[in-house]
């Protein structure tokens, strides 16, 4: 019996959850639009573990949102993260964002397309079948009216996440779906945690760092 604590930020969905054997138990999240997770996240945490009656030391796992994502929102998750594997002595499992955001939908045929809003018009997506295997890798894309056009001309495509507002300002293909107001969250983290922790499929505490798919760009601040 597997007890794994799913930490997902890489939004400003700032979200945890406790699954068992990959059911969520509880959940906590604060599905705005501003990043709280300094504030909240290890409120959360300790909130999920209080109402579930469990111990910090009776984890058996932590997992992790990976990315790709938000630059800041994912180096305080994986912090997190790692800080009470370090300290509670438990395996750090990373689970890919846009997977975990792929099985928010479930579908009879078609695919689904995950996305999450990168700089101006581009997006990271990547594309899953719906069985939720993955049919295309994660790309950083530069969205135009032929983006996603080989999958659109097959059948139902499923547009999910916070790309969707400026991509179906874009595509006007008639297959296209567009299912708004979607943000990871910790709530679909459990069962995939939970098939890589049965694998033994952890990563290395010490190591591990989140996967910004691009280079973080700072700006200067203004004088």
């Amino acid at each position: 019996m597997s007890y794994i604590l799913n930490i997902e930020t890489a939004t400003t969905n700032c979200s945890v959850s406790l699954s068992k054997e990959g059911e969520t138990l509880v959940l906590k999240e604060d599905y705005n639009s501003n990043y709280s997770h300094a504030e909240s996240l290890h409120l959360f945490i300790n909130a999920v573990l209080e109402e579930a009656h469990i111990k910090p030391e009776d984890l058996d796992a932590i997992a992790v949102s990976k990315g790709p994502g938000s630059y800041t929102g994912l180096r305080i998750g994986v912090s997190s993260a790692k800080g009470l594997c370090f300290s509670l002595d438990k395996p750090l499992i990373s689970v890919d964002t846009l997977e975990a955001l792929a099985h928010q939908v479930t579908i009879e045929s078609g695919c689904i397309i995950p996305m999450l809003d990168a700089r101006r018009m581009e997006v990271y997506a990547s594309v899953f079948d719906k069985d939720h295997q993955q049919i295309r890798a994660i790309e950083a894309e530069i969205l135009d009216e032929h983006s996603f056009k080989e999958f659109l001309e097959l059948g139902k495509v499923y547009f999910i996440g916070n790309g969707v507002e400026k991509t179906k300002q874009i595509i006007t293909h008639p297959n296209a779906v567009f299912i708004e107001n979607k943000l990871p969250s910790a709530k679909e983290m459990g069962k995939l945690a939970t098939i890589k922790y049965k694998k033994s499929d952890i990563e290395n505490v010490a190591y591990f760092e989140p996967f910004y798919l691009k280079d973080f760009i700072g700006t200067k601040p203004k004088s």
